[in-house]
């Protein structure tokens, strides 16, 4: 029988942090998991490292930078199309991005939550702000630790604008209460196989079309619109090396400064996909009864980009472009949608 969770981990040049995040995972108390690296055409001796340090683990080796969403969709159909549900009765993926250390109980206090809950499609953990010079050092989980959030889970706004629960806050214990939340960060979420399964479209699970940058958002939606529940535990934790970091309450002044940090690659996507997000999730009454909102939110990304960013107002068209695969998608997901659009409004708040 195939371990009950699949770790994986899509690297790309990612050296810098896999060898620390490989050495937390293995230190796990809990010790039923596989270990899954898809590799986006590294050429940081990414494969040298691991065939001479973790043999264990297994590799997918891509030519060339496929991008987030398609490379852990390569490494879900790897875990899934070993799964049988009449022999092993559940299996989860945990999705990891590089830059984290997961402290050694992280995966055990997840795996006593998802007990009792077959309900939950997604489980996640404290994530906090991870600090050190030397990604390098041996001794990285004595310089790793700060008391600054990550995300404590997604957070939907009422203009549709999406968050890092607390990100940016000091951790003082005011996110110290299990409760279901709207989604969970894609940096580091477990999901039941289930679920994926439930949200498939085709070979995909997060939209392939996305590349990067919004996928997890768009799965965490689509799987409240299936029915299924994200549960955020607090004394599962993680420390995250984010390279963009922009706190859940900012603002205006602040959220401009912060947007135009962003790369132009990254702002390209973003954009993007959430206009392409908003096509294939929106239920009609809900994008009704908050259409002021919307729309204001919406007039001021595209002014934004029209005066700071006129390179990307391609994203804009693009998204337009691809309106009829979105709405393919759109409507796989709408005929098996068990929640209905009251229930989808109380996460936005």
């Amino acid at each position: 029988m195939n371990p009950k969770v699949s770790i994986n981990i899509v690297a790309w040049n990612s050296m810098d942090f896999l060898p620390d995040l490989l050495r937390s995972i293995f230190a796990q108390t809990y010790q039923d998991f596989e270990v899954l690296v898809i590799d986006n055409g590294s050429d940081d001796g990414v494969e040298l490292f691991l065939r001479e340090h973790y043999p264990q683990v297994k590799i997918l080796r891509n030519m060339k930078n496929l991008g987030f969403s398609p490379a852990h969709n390569q490494g879900i159909r790897f875990v899934l199309d070993r799964w049988d549900p009449s022999v092993q009765d559940d299996r989860f993926v945990l999705v990891t991005n590089p830059d984290l250390v997961m402290t050694d109980t992280f995966l055990e206090r997840l795996m006593e939550t998802v007990e009792g809950r077959p309900e939950v499609g997604s489980f996640g953990g404290k994530l906090l702000r991870a600090y050190g010079e030397n990604l390098a050092d041996e001794a990285l989980k004595e310089t790793v630790q700060s008391d600054r959030i990550d995300s404590t889970g997604l957070v939907a706004k009422r203009n549709r604008t999406f968050f890092d629960r607390g990100a940016g806050e000091i951790d003082k214990g005011q996110f110290d209460d299990q409760r279901d939340v709207f989604g969970i960060s894609g940096a580091l979420v477990l999901y039941r196989a289930r679920a994926l399964e439930d949200a498939r479209f085709e070979d995909e699970f997060f939209d392939h079309d996305f590349f990067a940058y919004k996928e997890d958002t768009d799965l965490a939606w689509r799987l409240q619109l299936l029915g299924w529940k994200a549960h955020y535990q607090p004394q599962a934790l993680a420390y995250h090396y984010r390279g963009m970091f922009g706190k859940e309450k900012t603002g205006l002044w602040e959220r401009i400064q912060n947007r135009r940090k962003k790369s132009r690659t990254r702002s390209y996507y973003s954009n993007r996909n959430h206009w392409n997000m908003l096509t294939k999730n929106e239920l009609f009454v809900n994008k009704l009864l908050a259409a002021p909102q919307i729309f204001i939110q919406e007039a001021a990304r595209f002014i934004y980009v029209v005066v700071f960013e006129p390179s990307t107002l391609k994203a804009f068209g693009e998204a337009i472009v691809r309106t009829p695969t979105m709405w393919k998608k759109r409507k796989h997901t709408m005929k098996k949608r068990k929640t209905t659009a009251s229930e989808m409004r109380k996460w936005f708040t």
